[in-house]
């Protein structure tokens, strides 16, 4: 195999074309192979392994900065920078990332997770070159759902302004996870059909494949005349960005062709690669949704696995629901529409549904704007990218108690996506802003009382859930609970443990049948269950949670036991501070010690051990 003899981007040079088209379809086969093992992102990943050898045969990395935006479409690059031994390790425990990271291989110039990032840090690593004095080029590659995002148009703005020498990749596949949405993809839609830029695309490679270097400047001159035409067509050109495209992101020829003419040009340049998502790969190609992350697979049959019922699915469905009976509902996502369980709330709902791309700082303002209107808006969100808006969580809904719902997507250890996608931080950074309240349901009847009650109780409700599968709730069903109370499961007769959402099926399994050990619901964090807390003061008290230790749910029960004069034996289960790596969810919750062993351990620390211990 040819992929045997690649061990770094330099071997890369010395094949010829036919063998670098031989090992693109080398490459592509070990991608579906290892995802096949430990699912990942497929579809994006082999979208794109033309452009990444072309980018590797063209450039040197790592001198060369080759920045991808999310990172999920890079396993081809991490093939050819010698990761091919390990690639069979990747999104396993101690294996490799599936996305790209610093730590990781000095290949990968950026650590990502997140989309829309990679032109900001492109364009500071640009900077820093030019004053250090370096000679090196910076090359981004994102793709369309990405450039949407408010940060990478920001950060087009100031490219384009600052002028820096620098290689923008826009890899068009017309996707992100869900079909892309906003103005700028009508506008790539729509310039890929246009006569004249098809035109252009062929006379321009024409051109590029008879110029010389010494006649650049010529071709520049003649661009910049031919901007009077073209920038109403363009939005780059605005931008003082100039553009190149579309051409065909699977010709490995013409690609490496225009890459190296491109390299030599001042200031930034954007070159607009059309891909196919999924290429090369039938029902990838014919499903790039399904596809784009799929759990393992038989490579030889590929077929649609059930995932069972998950959460997502049964927030997707309590909403379906509650908007017939609530016409002021709306739901709001970013981008996210098939992870947040919307399919059919967006299809039942249309007028009452709102994808707004990868922008969720948008996604809440626009629910303040809907609450001030006196609609009741949901916010379908990963805990994760809620991260990105929570001056917005603040400033245009907390102030003035805004009735927004936050449903809090895959809340806690998210396992094999790692440490950029852990909602570990949430509870922390909401649980300090006035008026804001939050709750994590035990089942999906209690998501279903929460969603309902939320609506009535008015002003900004955070409701968590993690990424998990979940009994199917009855449809119809409805149940009242008290807002802010908790719930006693299990009588106690010296040590009561208090679990925060996912955590508490580990309770219920730690105290077992002992009479000694209860077990409460604390699904209410903000308002806490004072009331509860101070009779539960009379035993000793365990709190666990699948969230950060500082500033989470047992650092707020330590805070009202402290404001009530009150001073039980109290031991807090929490994640460490640290940031966790991918790996299978019960293994990082051992690791962490919040799972069903690490309660036990606190108890027979606290001397409550297990009556066949001490026997």
């Amino acid at each position: 195999m040819i992929l045997d003899k690649v061990n770094s981007p330099e071997d890369l040079k010395a094949l010829s074309l036919e063998e670098l088209l031989v090992l693109a379809e080398e490459i592509r086969s070990e991608i579906i192979r290892v995802t096949a093992q430990n699912g990942g992102h497929l579809a994006s990943s082999l979208g794109a392994v033309e452009l990444i050898l072309a980018l590797h045969r063209v450039f040197h990395s790592p001198k060369d900065k080759i920045l991808f935006d999310v990172g999920h479409q890079a396993y081809a690059h991490k093939l050819v920078t010698g990761r091919k031994d390990r690639f069979h390790t990747i999104r396993l425990e101690g294996g490799l990332s599936g996305f790209t990271k610093v730590s990781e291989s000095p290949h990968d110039a950026i650590t990502v997770g997140h989309a829309s990032t990679s032109l900001a840090n492109a364009l500071g690593m640009a900077l820093a070159r030019d004053l250090l004095g370096e000679d090196h080029h910076v090359v981004a590659v994102i793709g369309d759902g990405a450039l949407t995002g408010g940060m990478a148009l920001a950060a087009l703005n100031k490219i384009g302004e600052l002028g820096k020498r620098m290689l923008i990749i826009l890899n068009d596949n017309e996707m992100s996870i869900s079909e892309n949405v906003g103005a700028l993809n009508r506008y790539f839609k729509e310039l890929q059909i246009r006569k004249w830029v098809q035109d252009m695309e062929k006379l321009g490679k024409n051109v590029l494949e008879h110029i010389s270097p010494r006649l650049f400047g010529l071709v520049d001159r003649a661009k910049e005349a031919a901007k009077l035409l073209l920038h109403q067509e363009n939005p780059f050109y605005a931008w003082g960005i100039r553009y190149v495209g579309p051409v065909n992101g699977h010709d490995l020829k013409g690609l490496i062709h225009i890459l190296e003419h491109l390299k030599e040009l001042e200031g930034p340049t954007l070159l607009h690669v059309v891909t196919q998502k999924g290429k090369g790969y039938k029902v990838a190609e014919a499903d790039p949704i399904y596809w784009h992350g799929p759990p393992g697979f038989d490579p030889k049959k590929p077929e649609k696995v059930s995932k069972g019922y998950s959460w997502s699915q049964a927030f997707g469905d309590a909403v379906t629901e509650l908007a017939r009976l609530e016409p002021r509902l709306f739901v709001i996502t970013p981008a996210m529409r098939e992870g947040s369980g919307l399919v059919r709330y967006s299809t039942e709902h249309p007028e009452r549904y709102l994808d707004v791309g990868i922008c969720e700082d948008v996604a809440v303002t626009t629910a303040a704007g809907l609450a001030l209107k006196g609609m009741r808006p949901i916010v379908a969100i990963y805990s994760t990218f809620l991260q990105r808006a929570y001056d917005q969580v603040i400033h245009d809904v907390a102030i003035e108690n805004l009735p927004v719902v936050f449903a809090i997507d895959r809340a806690g250890l998210v396992g094999a996506d790692g440490a950029t996608h852990h909602g570990v931080f949430d509870i922390a950074f909401l649980r300090t802003v006035p008026n804001l309240q939050i709750a994590a349901p035990k089942d999906a009847l209690e998501l279903r009382a929460m969603l309902r009650k939320a609506l009535e109780v008015g002003g900004p409700v955070a409701i968590r859930y993690p990424r998990d599968n979940v009994e199917r709730a009855p449809e119809g069903v409805w149940p009242e609970i008290p807002w802010g109370k908790w719930e006693v499961l299990k009588e106690g007769q010296e040590v009561y443990i208090l679990a925060f959402g996912k955590t508490l099926r580990y309770a219920l399994e730690a105290a077992g049948e002992d009479p000694r050990v209860g077990v409460v619901n604390a699904r209410f964090l903000k308002p806490l269950d004072r009331e509860m807390l101070a009779w539960l003061a009379g035993y000793k008290l365990i709190t666990v949670e699948d969230h950060q230790g500082m500033g989470g749910f047992g650092s707020a029960v330590l805070e009202a036991l402290n404001e009530m004069g009150l001073k039980p034996e109290v031991r807090v289960l929490a994640l460490p501070d640290r940031f966790f790596e991918h790996g299978a969810i019960p293994s990082l919750h051992r690791q962490a010690g919040i799972d069903a062993e690490g309660i036990r351990k606190a108890l027979r620390e606290m001397g409550v051990a297990p009556v066949h211990e001490r026997a």
